[in-house]
Order: C-alpha cells, then structure tokens, then sequence
C-alpha cells in the first residue's frame, strides 16, 4: 500500500460530501481506472458547459432563470475540476523524482 502522503483524492465526495481517498501502489487497478474515467468525464462537461458559457452570455435575450441553472451548473463543474486539478497536481509532486 502507498504511503500515507501518497493517497489520491478521488473525483468524488463521500457521505456528507466529505473527501474520498483511494490508497493503492496499482495506478492500473480498477479504482485507479475508475477514477480516471470520472476525471475524464468531468473535465469534458466542464468544456462543454464553458463553450455553453460564453453563447448564453453572448444572447442579449437568455432567459434569466437559464442563466441562473447555467451558474449552478457551472458552479458544480468548477469544483470538479479544482477536485482534478488538486488530485493530479498532488500526483506529480509524489511521483517527482526525488533530488530535483
């Protein structure tokens, strides 16, 4: 099992929206792949909802209350990705060769 600073913070939240965490030294394993998968998924909604973004904010006459599920929407894939982007940028520290 990886070391306790090693752990990978999973794409999503357990009960009461606490973090999940996966210890694991297989980065092929079932989990691993898993996680990889939702990773994959979220990042794409997340550009699909910004191309969505900008021509809702670009229509003169969007229906406000679209605007306002567009805000939750996008309020929802922006903690996704800061969820990735923290999981990966902590992957690449652990996996720095060390003495660089």
């Amino acid at each position: 099992m990886t070391a306790q600073d090693e752990l990978r913070l999973l794409p999503w939240s357990g009960p009461g929206g606490n973090p999940c965490y996966l210890s694991t030294d297989d980065r092929n394993g079932f989990m691993s792949r898993l996680a990889d998968n939702i990773e994959a998924v979220q990042l794409g909604t997340a550009a699909d909802l910004l191309e969505r973004a900008s021509e809702t904010l670009d229509d003169q006459d969007a229906d406000p209350e679209e605007k306002q599920r567009l805000a939750n929407e996008l309020t929802g894939a922006l903690r996704d990705v800061l969820r990735v982007a923290i999981s990966r940028g902590h992957l690449l520290t652990v996996n720095e060769p060390h003495g660089i």
